[in-house]
């Protein structure tokens, strides 16, 4: 049985095209992963700390017999082969991979939350979602609103 999933990518240092290139790349490249979707590259200001490079940042829908969290250890195992070293928060980055949302699951774990609890508040993630997914974007929206 498979699932659709949501991801945010994004990369400010390096060579920010090439690393989404890359990890697209081996995204796909996983057995139980299947990219459906992508959404176009966006530059954007930094958000968060915002004295940094901007940020080079996608969307992208997959299909996964992965569960969340099994999908969440891939992504993170990607992002370390790729050179992400975590040292801040909101800081630089190689490399980001974030679930935004899988299938409509609401869960709340001490390493994932779903969906995305800040994917609402931030136009680099819901421009490139709403390119590949409207649907999912209003979702998102809606759900917090709806719990306001």
């Amino acid at each position: 049985m498979t699932s659709k999933a949501w991801l945010s990518l994004g990369a400010n240092i390096g060579d920010p095209p090439a690393q989404l290139a890359e990890a697209l790349r081996r995204i796909d490249a996983e057995e139980h992963v299947h990219i459906t979707k992508r959404s176009s590259v966006i530059i954007t200001k930094a958000w968060g700390k915002t004295d940094q490079p901007d940020f080079a940042n996608m969307a992208i829908e997959v299909e996964t017999s992965l569960k969340p969290l099994e999908l969440l250890d891939v992504l993170q195992a990607i992002e370390l082969a790729m050179g992400r070293v975590r040292k801040e928060v909101w800081g630089p980055r190689l490399i980001d991979i974030d679930i935004l949302a899988y299938d409509q699951i609401e869960m709340i774990s001490p390493r994932l939350t779903l969906p995305h609890p800040y994917a609402h508040e931030r136009e680099f993630v819901l421009n490139p979602l709403a390119e590949i997914s409207p649907s999912v974007n209003q979702w998102l929206t809606r759900r917090v609103h709806s719990a306001n």
